[in-house]
């Protein structure tokens, strides 16, 4: 069995899907699922703290070093070297996501022992099968591959032929970053299709694209998706209400902007787990386009995955609404916010709430 290297997240989910986590012997800092990859050597690191950072921050830092040439992510050399992988999966699709191109290149020539390269550069539903088909036939587990694959693409194409009987498909946006705005691109608007949607805004099959807030207002979605590349299910109710809660900093014209679209109107505004069901195009994926089915048509169809996945944003407190019993109570001279509220928040603000619901992050 082959010694695998993974830098994508995505790929390390695949490899565990096949049943080869053993040979799994380093991966990034991201790797996170399933639970056991945590425990693997990691291999490449984030140069950025964007835990602590907030979206515009990090969009800033990010084109700043991109455009000064430099890396988003650090690879050590002398532990990958130590490894002495036989294969390394990684990518070419966004040097945002991941190491790719060039600086692939030049850690390889470090190595003493030249591993064979799997390039996973999907921009569809079909070319992420196609990458878990390359990697069975690179460690021998075709069958196995084709078996995921086939289970996979039937439950697409069953929801696919319930999807087509409805009479209507809401206008729906992704949006894959906060500030700035930015439209999901490559596989996702092919997920809302399949799942009941119309997106116009979306870049099917290519990059993400920004949009301004007056296109998005010309738009007018019925139901908004918040789902920011590389966050999960906390972190992106974090970040929504850094930028559109009560006290943001947020410029007010863009506040006002969110709050009048019709989505937000009609209480229809859902922030996703992006990193498990979304931006990483793995097996979930599958997963996330039922979670988009039952989000842009919640009559007709359930959703039996994971409670944290999603959640629905509560738009009354994001709006700056509160009552004293129900979110919270005074103690002497202080306000203790209830569980039920921070509930709703939907995130561990890490202060040490008397009725934290969360494990702190």
């Amino acid at each position: 069995m082959p010694r695998i290297v993974s830098f994508l997240p995505s790929a390390s989910e695949m490899v565990c899907a096949l049943g080869l986590e053993d040979a799994l012997v380093g991966v990034t800092h991201e790797c996170d699922y399933p639970e056991l990859v945590k425990r693997k050597p990691v291999v490449v690191r984030n140069v950025l703290p964007i835990e602590t950072m907030t979206q515009s921050e990090i969009d800033r830092a990010v084109a700043k070093r991109l455009h000064e040439g430099q890396s988003l992510y650090q690879i050590d050399e002398e532990l990958l070297a130590s490894l002495a992988p036989d294969l390394i999966l990684t990518q070419n699709l966004c040097q945002v996501c991941a190491p790719s191109g060039n600086e692939v290149s030049q850690v390889l020539k470090a190595l003493p022992h030249k591993p064979e390269i799997l390039w996973m550069t999907p921009q569809s539903l079909s070319e992420i099968f196609d990458n878990l088909r390359d990697l069975g036939a690179a460690v021998g587990q075709m069958e196995k591959a084709e078996t995921l694959i086939a289970g996979r693409g039937a439950r697409l194409e069953e929801l696919k032929s319930e999807t087509s009987k409805l009479a209507y498909r809401p206008r729906v946006f992704c949006m894959e970053w906060l500030d700035p705005v930015y439209a999901c691109g490559h596989w996702v608007p092919e997920m809302v299709k399949i799942a009941g949607g119309t997106d116009e805004i979306g870049s099917d099959g290519g990059e993400s694209v920004r949009v301004s807030w007056e296109r998005l207002a010309e738009w007018a979605p019925e139901v908004l998706v918040m789902m920011p590349c590389g966050f999960d299910l906390q972190q992106t109710m974090k970040q929504i209400w850094q930028h559109f809660g009560p006290y943001s900093s947020f410029p007010s014209e863009n506040s006002a902007a969110f709050f009048n679209l019709p989505a937000v109107r009609q209480d229809r505004v859902y922030a996703v787990d992006a990193n498990s069901y979304f931006a990483r195009p793995g097996p979930r994926v599958v997963d996330g386009t039922e979670l988009l089915a039952h989000l842009i048509h919640p009559e007709s169809f359930a959703w039996n995955g994971p409670a944290d996945a999603y959640m629905k944003v509560d738009l009354n407190s994001l709006r700056g609404s509160f009552a004293e019993e129900r979110d919270y109570y005074r103690d002497g001279e202080a306000m203790v916010f209830t569980a039920s509220y921070l509930q709703r928040r939907g995130y561990c603000c890490g202060s040490g709430c008397r009725h934290c619901p969360y494990e702190v992050q």
